[in-house]
């Protein structure tokens, strides 16, 4: 399989369509910590990662934004939480995978971290995928850690070391 030529940039105010498109699908629409519907509400979500984290645009062929990539809840101990998304359009091509092997190498590298943790709902496979072929390890299970309306979901914990 070909390696996806992807690149990660800081997040720029003029990408607000684009957060505003991704927060619009069903599955992504609870994965801010505010609704994301007007692109006011956009830009406010690219803005929110000042101070708190460091979020990458996924960007291919020529610049286009496909997706979003993470790091926050930095911690004294060089910890850090992983995130990721990718448009519906671009799902299936080893987006996700790419940008979190690459945002793995600059939090060890460039940020100093030594470990990095994710999570995804059990029943979430395709996420799970994207965190195996980037190298984290299944750690466990949180039993009934999310709930979204009403339903309680267990998550699978995920690490990756600057050591692995």
């Amino acid at each position: 399989m070909t390696p996806i030529d992807i690149r990660l940039r800081e997040w720029r105010e003029d990408d607000a369509p684009v957060v505003l498109r991704a927060f619009e699908t069903p599955d992504l629409r609870r994965q801010s910590p505010f609704p994301v519907v007007t692109l006011k509400d956009a830009m406010g979500w690219i803005t929110s990662w000042t101070g708190v984290g460091h979020a990458f645009a996924v960007t291919v062929e020529g610049g286009t934004v496909v997706g979003n990539v993470a790091v926050a809840g930095i911690d004294a101990h060089d910890n850090g939480w992983v995130s990721y998304w990718v448009l519906p359009g671009h799902r299936g091509l080893g987006i996700a995978t790419a940008a979190t092997e690459e945002l793995a190498r600059w939090a060890f590298g460039e940020r100093g971290l030594f470990r990095l943790e994710l999570g995804h709902r059990t029943d979430n496979p395709a996420s799970c995928r994207v965190a195996t072929k980037a190298g984290f390890l299944a750690e466990g299970i949180e039993r009934g850690k999310l709930c979204y309306e009403g339903v309680r979901h267990d998550v699978e914990r995920h690490a990756r070391l600057a050591t692995d």
